[in-house]
């Protein structure tokens, strides 16, 4: 939910007072900056500091500087003195210029959510003419709805994703992303928003199941005497509608989108924080893609912490000791060398649940991938 700007404020100051490390300037840079359509704070900050995610600690120095986020294309940031930043307000032609940029992310605003359960949710029980699927004008047939009333509101959902904790005593597996189906359970449907996702089983607990909107839907026709189902016209252009897909209500969702960084309140175990999804259609995700992380709000995790995400490194058979000919699955530990984790890039969280949190990727030396593990955002590399 939208803050006043007030508690806003606050809360950034406390933030970056626990937080706080010398913001360093990159060596060269010019006196001046002027802010230009489609920058990010993030992108600014990551031209003159070494740490782009400090960029709150030169606005805490710089008190003409009222809300970072009211920044707009041709502001003029100046870097003259002293490494000091003051911002000359510009013609204001366009948006204001954000933390980070929010097309990004807001089909992760608006269209997911993840859920400890699902089964409780009505559901799609039959389609308009015995259709396989249906889509916009076209009718969905409803049960477990006994008290919806004409002119009711409601987001059409389908489980598409399962996520359980990594096990980091264990070698987990990485399997291509396939839908789920009513029951929470695969499919070889591969219509969904991700692509690669860790899904270890064998009995580890359990974060969630995302649910992603479908499509939305009006009632027009509540229950008949408890035996008929309701009927929902669906009306928006979104994916097509299929049998067990669930209902929950629309409801009006503000968020928060002023994201102050600010680094993990906990150092979590090795193997705890890690990548649990990439999205789009691609095995690597680079900056501005959307990942999913196996920490949510349960460990101190919320909007605007920052990771750094680093490629875990392997543990090598160490051939000098052991021979060329030896097979690696006969080597034990004693005899392999752990070779050190190689830094990706850095990634900002901008929704969290109990379980699990949603971040984009801010920047990146090399490709982001599933199971890739989290540390803090200045972790030595």
């Amino acid at each position: 939910m939208l803050k006043p700007i007030r508690t806003v404020l606050t809360a950034a100051l406390f933030t970056i007072a626990t937080f706080t490390v010398a913001a360093q300037m990159r060596g060269e840079h010019p006196d001046t900056y002027v802010v230009k359509r489609g920058d990010t704070l993030w992108d600014i900050a990551g031209r003159f500091l070494e740490r782009p995610w400090l960029w709150p600690e030169i606005w805490q120095a710089n008190p003409q500087i009222a809300n970072p986020h009211l920044i707009y294309p041709g502001d003029v940031i100046s870097l003259a003195y002293l490494n000091r930043v003051s911002v000359e307000p510009g013609p204001r032609e366009g948006a204001p210029i954000n933390a980070i940029p929010l097309e990004q992310i807001e089909p992760f605003l608006k269209n997911a959510r993840v859920v400890d359960s699902f089964e409780h949710l009505p559901y799609v029980v039959g389609l308009e003419e015995d259709r396989l699927r249906s889509a916009r004008g076209q009718i969905a047939y409803i049960e477990g709805m006994p008290a919806a009333q004409p002119g009711q509101r409601y987001a059409v959902v389908r489980p598409t994703v399962r996520y359980t904790r990594l096990d980091r005593t264990q070698c987990c597996d990485i399997m291509r992303q396939s839908d789920l189906d009513f029951r929470g359970r695969r499919t070889l449907d591969f219509d969904s928003m991700w692509t690669d996702v860790v899904v270890p089983d064998n009995g580890r607990e359990l974060l969630g199941y995302e649910l992603m909107q479908m499509a939305t839907g009006t009632i027009s026709r509540g229950e008949v005497g408890g035996i008929e189902a309701s009927t929902l016209v669906l009306d928006d252009e979104g994916r097509e509608v299929r049998v067990g897909d669930r209902l929950v209500p629309i409801e009006l969702n503000p968020y928060d989108l002023q994201f102050f960084p600010h680094p993990p309140r906990q150092q979590f175990d090795y193997g705890r924080a890690q990548v649990l999804a990439v999205t789009d259609t691609l095995s690597y995700g680079g900056p501005r893609d959307v990942i999913a992380l196996s920490v949510g709000a349960r460990d101190g995790i919320d909007n605007g912490t920052v990771f750094s995400i680093w490629r875990r490194g392997t543990l090598e058979v160490d051939r000098v000791k052991v021979g060329p000919e030896r097979d690696p699955d006969l080597v034990g530990r004693a005899s392999r060398v752990r070779l050190p984790d190689e830094f990706s890039g850095h990634a900002l969280v901008f929704r969290t649940f109990d379980k699990v949190s949603y971040a984009l990727v801010m920047d990146g030396v090399r490709p982001t991938k599933v199971g890739y593990e989290l540390k803090h955002p200045d972790a030595p590399y």
